[in-house]
């Protein structure tokens, strides 16, 4: 198993989707974990897809995250092919605003597990966090980089939490 290949495999179903996965890139990148970014479809290139999903571990992948809208296949087709977490980010890319897509990768049969994270951009970014949070279980250098994460997000909400206060002390009683 390699440990310098990128630890987590982001797939889109189609480039028009990268604006969406964006997010989750950049969380990658901020949080120091190697990935590598491909198009790959469930419909359009099926044995693609099974033939990078069957071989993810062996390249030393610990987390795929699958992002696709419209019927999102592409988080079921690599959750069949190999044992490791599969992630799935719906995609609103049709006049059903994303409700497909999120049937579609939240609807897994049994024994064929998919995390599904909300629609969209938050979803993206949100899987890039739970597949860290994933990996950090068993490395320490990350949780750390997680920990510190967790406390910024929480220093930033506060500081919106005074700043709000200090713009309505009364609550605009009068």
């Amino acid at each position: 198993m390699s440990e310098s290949g990128p630890r987590v495999a982001v797939l889109m179903g189609s480039d028009s989707d990268l604006e969406v996965v964006r997010p989750c890139l950049e969380i990658l990148g901020e949080l120091g974990i190697a990935f590598e970014a491909r198009v790959m479809s469930a419909h359009r290139t099926p044995d693609k897809v099974a033939e990078f999903s069957r071989g993810a571990a062996e390249r030393g992948v610990r987390v795929l995250i699958c992002a696709a809208g419209h019927a999102a296949h592409l988080a079921g087709a690599v959750a069949a092919q190999t044992i490791l977490p599969v992630i799935g980010i719906p995609i609103a890319s049709s006049d059903l605003h994303g409700v497909d897509a999120l049937y579609s990768t939240v609807q897994m049969p049994p024994g064929t597990p998919v995390a599904t994270v909300a629609l969209g951009k938050p979803g993206a970014r949100n899987a890039g966090i739970l597949a860290a949070q994933i990996m950090a279980l068993s490395d320490e250098a990350l949780r750390a980089r997680l920990v510190s994460f967790k406390e910024d997000l929480g220093r930033k909400a506060a500081a919106a939490d005074e700043t709000v206060r200090r713009q309505f002390p009364s609550g605009g009683a009068r």
